[in-house]
């Protein structure tokens, strides 16, 4: 079973990171022991006939068979893709190491608990987070004619380079498959959790209510309110388990990192997944079918809604 690298896909320097990072990896544990998204699925030279499927199904088929994931992190606009994959392994019982450079905490009110990442959920189901919030030391005093920005380089590489280091050593200490982190669902078995998109809450909680006025017991999240987040954030995993079906707003510029993450718990565990966006954008990337949202999210769910009627629908279907 392999090493997953999880990372953000689309830029040239997050792949460079995540290739370097599992450069490392294989020096210790082994070449084929190690999984890096894009590069290990050929995605430059893959045909199939639906691309974007094909590689969310090679890599999806991967997420619940793995020794250890390790995701990389950074800022407070978090990949979805990688949350999804997050989701999926530690909802499979892989344990995840989450590294991240982000000099930044977090938290639901001014005086509230500082966490590591904009969503608590995050958090409170990562194995281990490695955070290396500072850059590396100053260099040498600079010489005539030295650039200033080479040395500002230099230390953001070594920050780089003690995070990728100390995550490895991190991943490699962890035991092997890891017991969910739980909380007792207090929902009934054919409860409906309802995710909201923080983008536009008000529209969710109106789709909310008209799904309890249909007769459908519906379940809300906990952790941005509750008074422990982390503690929240477990019960709404354990919802979002033990729920008939789980219906998530991901309308905004990406599905937001808590939503995502549930998505691929509630895939790994049969949970039927409808995604609702009333106003889709779509991504293109060459030879692959347009995406109305991340791949790995889009063929995660059942479906795609835009109306409340539409909502109710697919929950008697």
């Amino acid at each position: 079973m392999p090493f997953y690298v999880a990372h953000r896909l689309f830029a040239a320097h997050d792949r460079a990171l995540a290739a370097d990072l599992a450069d490392r990896l294989a020096i210790k544990v082994g070449p084929d022991r190690v999984f890096l998204p894009f590069c290990d699925t050929d995605e430059e030279d893959l045909v199939a006939e639906v691309k974007g499927r094909r590689l969310f199904e090679l890599d999806r088929d991967r997420l619940g068979h793995l020794d250890a994931m390790i995701a990389i992190l950074h800022g407070p606009s978090l990949d979805d893709g990688v949350c999804m994959e997050i989701g999926y392994a530690i909802a499979s019982g892989v344990p995840v190491v989450v590294l991240t450079t982000d000099f930044q905490t977090y938290s639901m009110t001014e005086a509230g608990t500082r966490l590591e990442f904009p969503d608590p959920i995050l958090q409170a189901v990562a194995t281990r987070i490695v955070r290396v919030a500072t850059l590396g030391p100053s260099p040498l005093p600079s010489v005539p004619g030295q650039s200033r920005f080479k040395g500002f380089q230099a230390r953001n590489a070594a920050q780089t380079s003690t995070a990728i280091d100390t995550a490895i050593d991190t991943l490699l200490d962890l035991p092997g498959r890891v017991p969910l982190p739980t909380a007792s669902p207090v929902i009934p078995g054919a409860a409906v959790y309802v995710e909201p998109s923080p983008y536009l809450s008000r529209r969710m909680g109106h789709l909310a209510e008209s799904l309890a006025g249909g007769g459908h017991t519906v379940v809300e999240p906990q952790r941005f309110t509750a008074p422990d987040p982390i503690a929240g954030a477990l019960a709404d995993l354990a919802a979002v388990r033990a729920a008939a079906r789980l219906l998530v707003d991901v309308s905004g510029p990406e599905t937001p990192p808590g939503a995502a993450l549930l998505i691929g718990a509630a895939l790994a565990s049969g949970v039927r997944v409808a995604a609702f966006q009333s106003y889709p954008a779509f991504t293109h990337a060459h030879g692959r079918e347009p995406n109305w949202r991340n791949l790995m999210i889009q063929y995660a769910v059942d479906a795609r809604l835009s109306s409340d009627e539409a909502a109710l629908s697919w929950l008697v279907a």
